[in-house]
């Protein structure tokens, strides 16, 4: 579920205004809110108050859950990084103390704080948790020989602070297996910091791992990316007008990203396999929240391990830095599996969040879960039966009370307007059937046309600021939105747009949609950050991905209108792996295979297969690397040159809020 850090020109994944008004007294960072976020108007205030009187915020089960088992808590953890910049930051979350301010939601101020507890925690015998120390939990399971590790978190940086806590008060024991519960990156990046050298470590991973792990970030990674950095505030101080959290914990760590091969692959449902002396019973679970996931089961402990099925938060069916639509149908599905398969369990623990004691609890607890991911798919469906369009679903839909007053169900990371989207989206697709929407203007264009009809954008701004005053800000960002695309430089309406997108974020529930909110009102000040999302730190998990995928990421970089009429086929020979692979560029498209070179070719190119992966994520000029003395080529070096030239460079940094 994260992205990594990318320069504008690389391949892959990759002051303009002061505040309107002064600040007032809220918990946050000193520096008195220096991106400029304005403070709650009273509309706000009033909204985030009635939040309060609608939970029982104040109940304190969730806060001894995620207290209990605590046995040691880090005096400040801060953990360095490759470069100047912190990879994790906890102290920086400290503001997150008390009642929540007016521009915090409550609900959402809550997750927060309980998600703020972090150190090593005892679960059950045998089973400890290092929780904050990354995005995602670690866990250490007690082997005969040694520790088994569950999710090595993101960054070796991370992890290999993680594990250094540990065995400061647990003993310096060896690893002695690894469990990739799935194949996003905060669940196994930092491997390297646990394997050890020349380890001979049993690592067991779902089907579909490797190729699930490597492929997300590759052929879609630039938009991602960027996407990403609005998803988890990447650009937001820590304050009580900026990031607060993603509500499946604090956020992403930045830092040196790897992976490590399987040795074990689980493909059955009810495997039961010992590892270390350790009897697991498996549930593969492939489809849910992630391509590639499994759950299992300590039979011995009753303990069950969720993974990222169950957490304790709604879930994305679509997460808003870009994935394919999950299938709340499986989901649900999966959790109702779980129950069945383990209806004993006395201990539940996951990948994100605090553990669950009690059988009664975790089965209600579970119970909910499948029910929540069920009931937005089936009345999605109903409606959409009767008419109705995604954002009218969106719009109507409100889950049944056992299920909205439930802490777990409730939207701190997905959230119910845009899963309802997702599920008509996964069965129909973009178009709602209005032939109005079958071929709209573009943004820009429709844009200037909605604010000549509006009367021009003094009238615009005028009609604008009368619904910010009254708290219409949805309504607000819909007129202001056309009318940044269409005079982008109207300083005034950016930046009543900007102080709109501050109030909407400071209602949001959901960690993703705040941030989202707040990085908009930040871009639309201050402009498009210099730098995207770096793979600096990502190459051992780069150099795993599958070469096919290197090629698809060339055929979705080739410009079409500039390849029209071109025609060239090239042989690329890894002189390192014993391959080649064969590209042919006609009718503006780019096919590629592997097998014998063509003799008649433009160009045939010898290289490594590093160095090829060091040209295509920019890391090197595809001039210098062509014309380094490590690379043969023989044929046309100019039609070689015009072949790369017709590849463009993806923008990591591209506009969002602006046109």
């Amino acid at each position: 579920m994260l992205s990594f850090r990318i320069r504008r020109q690389t391949l892959l994944l990759i002051p303009l205004l002061a505040s309107l008004l002064a600040c007032q007294d809220e918990p946050g960072d000193s520096a008195q809110f220096t991106q400029g976020n304005t403070p709650a108007t009273d509309n706000t205030a009033r909204a985030n108050a009635q939040v309060r009187e609608e939970l029982d915020l104040a109940n304190p089960q969730d806060f001894e859950n995620a207290s209990r088992g605590l046995i040691a808590s880090p005096a400040s953890l801060t953990v360095p990084g490759p470069g100047k910049a912190p990879v994790w930051d906890m102290p920086s979350y400290d503001f997150i103390q008390g009642e929540a301010p007016d521009t915090v939601n409550p609900s959402l101020w809550r997750q927060a704080t309980l998600n703020n507890h972090h150190g090593l925690f005892k679960v059950t015998e045998g089973v400890y948790q290092l929780r904050g120390f990354d995005l995602s939990n670690m866990s250490i399971i007690e082997g005969r020989t040694g520790w088994i590790i569950v999710d090595p978190l993101t960054t070796k940086e991370t992890a290999g602070a993680a594990i250094a806590f540990a065995r400061e008060h647990l003993g310096n024991k060896p690893i002695s297996a690894i469990i990739f519960t799935h194949s996003h990156v905060d669940h196994f990046g930092g491997v390297q910091a646990v394997l050890g050298a020349g380890a001979n470590t049993e690592i067991v991973a779902p089907v579909g791992f490797m190729d699930e792990a490597t492929s997300e970030n590759v052929i879609a990674g630039t938009t991602m990316s960027r996407r990403s950095m609005f998803m988890y505030g990447s650009q937001l101080e820590h304050s009580a007008r900026g990031h607060v959290g993603s509500g499946l914990g604090k956020g992403p760590a930045f830092g040196s990203v790897g992976i490590a091969q399987p040795t074990r692959i689980i493909d059955t449902t009810g495997e039961i396999v010992t590892i270390d002396g350790v009897e697991f019973i498996f549930q593969n679970a492939p489809g849910s929240e992630a391509p590639a996931e499994l759950t299992f089961y300590l039979p011995e402990l009753k303990a069950f391990c969720g993974a990222e099925v169950v957490s304790r938060n709604m879930h994305n069916l679509y997460t808003l830095r870009g994935t394919k639509v999950r299938d709340a149908r499986k989901w649900s599905h999966y959790i109702d599996q779980a129950i069945n398969l383990f209806p004993d369990a006395e201990v539940y623990f996951g990948s994100h969040h605090w553990p669950l004691w009690g059988n009664t609890e975790i089965i209600d607890f579970l119970k909910k879960q499948r029910d929540g991911y069920k009931y937005i798919h089936d009345q999605t469906l109903r409606l959409a039966s009767q008419g109705y369009t995604p954002r009218e679903i969106a719009d109507m839909l409100q889950m049944p009370e056992a299920l909205r007053k439930n802490f777990p169900n409730r939207g701190y990371y997905g959230t119910l307007k845009h899963n309802a989207k997702a599920v008509y989206q996964m069965y129909f697709g973009w178009y709602d059937g209005n032939p109005a929407n079958l071929d709209p203007l573009p943004p820009t264009e429709a844009a200037v046309r909605y604010v000549d009809m509006m009367g021009g954008a003094d009238a615009i701004l005028e009609r604008a600021q009368e619904y910010f005053d009254d708290g219409d800000y949805r309504w607000v960002a819909e007129l202001l939105n056309h009318l940044v695309f269409a005079e982008p430089d109207n300083t005034a309406a950016r930046e009543l747009l900007a102080s709109t997108y501050d109030q909407m974020g400071y209602l949001a529930e959901s960690g993703p949609w705040r941030d989202v909110y707040l990085t908009g009102a930040l871009e639309l000040r201050q402009g498009t950050p210099e730098a995207g999302i770096s793979i600096a730190n990502a190459v051992d998990l780069i150099d795993q991905t599958p070469l096919d995928q290197f090629f698809e990421l060339m055929g979705a970089m080739l410009n079409g209108p500039k390849a029209d009429g071109k025609t060239f086929t090239l042989n690329i020979d890894f002189t390192d792996l014993g391959k080649v692979y064969v590209l042919e560029l006609e009718n503006a498209v780019l096919h590629q295979r592997e097998g014998d070179p063509v003799a008649d070719a433009n160009a045939t190119v010898r290289i490594t297969h590093p160095l090829f992966v060091k040209m295509l994520t920019g890391r090197a000029g595809v001039r210098d690397i062509l014309f380094s003395d490590d690379v043969s080529v023989e044929g046309s070096k100019l039609d070689l040159l015009q072949f790369f030239a017709l590849l463009d460079q993806p923008n990591a940094t591209f506009n969002i809020v602006t046109p």
